[in-house]
């Protein structure tokens, strides 16, 4: 992750680049989480930022989940020109095509945020996700993450092998076929219901959210043996804009955008963490057992996480082409035997 300092030192230079666009520009963006969710905070500043690097020329109104359409609506919208933008989870996207949810969601691939971020702009994810909306009218900026979700359980977990029979609440779809591959027993269940179905005994273990929420909502206290950090689920959330709007823009404009999308990266990721590690260290006073899979339990999840993507790419030309640029990267990087 970058320094402050360094990051003050992109701001100072964007800020000198900019000079050459007098003309101010005002664009609408639609987040996919609501008003008041930390997330949705951090998308407010980047807003601020991108404002400051611009000298107040680019204004960004960030608008709240569902203000203008409907959180699954908003790839058309912003083709459309009904929004000139998004920050949402491409997973949302899975349903037009596979390749949206292997490269927004590979279940097990990630051990850390960092390995994401440096996939999307190193590895070939970004080019992708450009061919992949391209076809929508969307360009792809720039990917945040709110990081890795982390695991919630009765019983202690310090490996797959003790997977083996675990009842879980999962969604449906290929988190859920990852888990039953390892062994464990996936119930489908709505969020308000797991917490009284860990309370009374109906699942042993849930897929749910961060550490933070999960002890901010008491889970940890009924289930305490939870898995942190995660080792499943770590969401791509892309900052796309109209494609037509961002091709006209300036380069320096577009500098100034693609540049302050990494401030807010760095600024979301760090700030939740934080968040999740003060949690950690309440809910260990609290006498919860926090687990830690060691890397090659790690890379024996990711190995049959595999079996999914493998499944996925068969679904369609893009989806092979993710999940060979994916496999590659993994490989490459010691996270894939």
């Amino acid at each position: 992750m970058k320094s402050t300092r360094t990051f003050t030192t992109a701001i100072a230079l964007a800020l000198m680049a900019f000079g050459a666009s007098a003309q101010e520009y005002t664009f609408r963006f639609q987040s996919s989480d609501p008003a008041g969710n930390p997330n949705f905070e951090y998308q407010v500043g980047w807003t601020e930022v991108l404002k400051e690097m611009t000298d107040g020329n680019v204004v960004v109104e960030m608008l709240p989940v569902g203000t203008i359409v409907d959180y699954k609506e908003t790839l058309e919208a912003v083709g459309a020109g009904i929004l000139d933008g998004h920050i949402c989870d491409t997973s949302y996207w899975a349903g037009k095509d596979p390749a949206f949810g292997l490269i927004a969601n590979p279940v097990g691939a990630w051990s850390d945020p960092a390995q994401m971020i440096d996939f999307v702009e190193n590895g070939g994810g970004a080019e992708l996700m450009r061919e992949l909306e391209d076809p929508y009218g969307v360009h792809f900026i720039g990917v945040s993450t709110p990081g890795l979700e982390a695991f919630v359980s009765k019983v202690p977990l310090d490996g797959v092998d003790d997977l083996n029979g675990l009842k879980m609440r999962s969604p449906e779809g290929p988190i859920a076929n990852v888990f039953r591959a390892a062994g464990a027993a996936p119930v489908n269940l709505p969020a308000s219901e797991v917490y009284t179905s860990l309370d009374k005994g109906v699942i042993d273990a849930a897929d749910y959210s961060v550490f933070s929420v999960n002890q901010e909502i008491g889970l940890n206290e009924i289930a305490p043996h939870p898995v942190y950090p995660g080792f499943h689920s770590l969401p791509l959330v892309e900052v796309s804009m109209n494609k037509a709007k961002w091709d006209a823009l300036p380069d320096d404009v577009k500098t100034a955008f693609e540049e302050s999308v990494k401030v807010f990266q760095a600024t979301q990721i760090n700030g939740l963490k934080e968040r999740d590690l003060v949690a950690v260290e309440n809910a260990k006073s609290q006498g919860i057992t926090v687990h830690d899979w060691s890397a090659e339990e790690r890379a024996k999840f990711r190995g049959i996480a595999k079996q999914e993507w493998e499944s996925l790419a068969s679904q369609s030309e893009m989806a092979q082409k993710v999940y060979d640029t994916l496999t590659a990267y993994l490989t490459e990087n010691g996270l894939l035997n």
